[in-house]
């Protein structure tokens, strides 16, 4: 469903959904939790979609037109929330322990809000842009989130390598999900049901197999049900028939899960 059609929202009181854990090896030591690649990779596929439907935009399709640049815009709302997020939660936890762990990275995120505000002027110049104009504007806004979007993937991948090393070395696995609870509590109900269909998209069956539960041992059932009408909506048949059997509910209602 294109994302300028808004998705439910999820409960204010619903469970944090707990972060996943790191990959390990056999006969390694248990898996930590991740802050930093579960969003991750909701971003990447919200990233990836928005620049795609961008650069496949029909310009002179007004209705296309505002319904992409609309999705853009709650990209780059969505990338600015989540810059303070990481700011507010793991950057204050990093200095906390380390000083200065958190320096080089945080100086990145003040570039890229920098750059948020740019690509929202050129959005807003090809939504007031005449016929003649357009594709002109539309080409540099295109270029741009592309340069954006590549500046953001080596980002993410310096915090998922640098920063859940250092996490790890500081603090233990109990701290770690508190951590990653109070930021999820600090989400709006709509903001954590954009998180969730982008998440649908972002991540592996095994991956929302885990999320979800842990959901149901610890959020009420109308509260998972309704995080799972979320994800759900943005699932193939494939992908939710093999979600559902994970967790033990009918792929179809009515059916008996296999």
């Amino acid at each position: 469903m294109p994302l300028s059609t808004p998705a439910p929202a999820a409960p204010a009181a619903a469970v944090a959904p707990a972060p996943a854990t790191a990959t390990a090896s056999p006969g390694a030591a248990p898996p930590r939790p991740d802050l930093y690649t579960p969003i991750h990779k909701a971003l990447r596929a919200f990233m990836g979609d928005t620049l795609q439907r961008v650069g496949a935009m029909d310009i002179d399709d007004d209705e296309e037109r505002a319904a992409t640049l609309a999705q853009l815009e709650q990209l780059l709302d969505e990338l600015r929330g989540h810059l303070g997020r990481e700011n507010l939660f793991v950057h204050a936890a990093l200095e906390a322990r380390r000083p200065g762990s958190s320096v080089r990275i945080a100086g990145e995120h003040v570039a890229h809000l920098e750059h948020l505000h740019n690509l929202e002027d050129q959005a807003q110049a090809l939504r007031d842009a005449q016929p003649a104009q357009r594709a002109e504007f539309a080409q540099r806004l295109y270029r741009h989130l592309s340069e954006f979007v590549a500046d953001n993937l080596l980002h993410m991948a310096c915090e998922e390598r640098e920063h859940n090393a250092a996490l790890w070395a500081l603090y233990g696995d109990a701290e770690l999900v508190a951590m990653h609870d109070r930021l999820v509590a600090s989400l709006t109900p709509a903001e954590l049901a954009l998180t969730l269909r982008w998440m649908a998209v972002g991540l592996n069956v095994q991956e929302l197999a885990g999320l979800f539960r842990d959901l149901q041992a610890k959020a009420p059932p109308e509260a998972v049900r309704a995080m799972l009408d979320i994800v759900q909506a943005h699932l193939t048949q494939p992908r939710w028939t093999k979600l559902a059997r994970a967790l033990g509910l009918p792929p179809v209602p009515g059916l008996v899960a296999a």
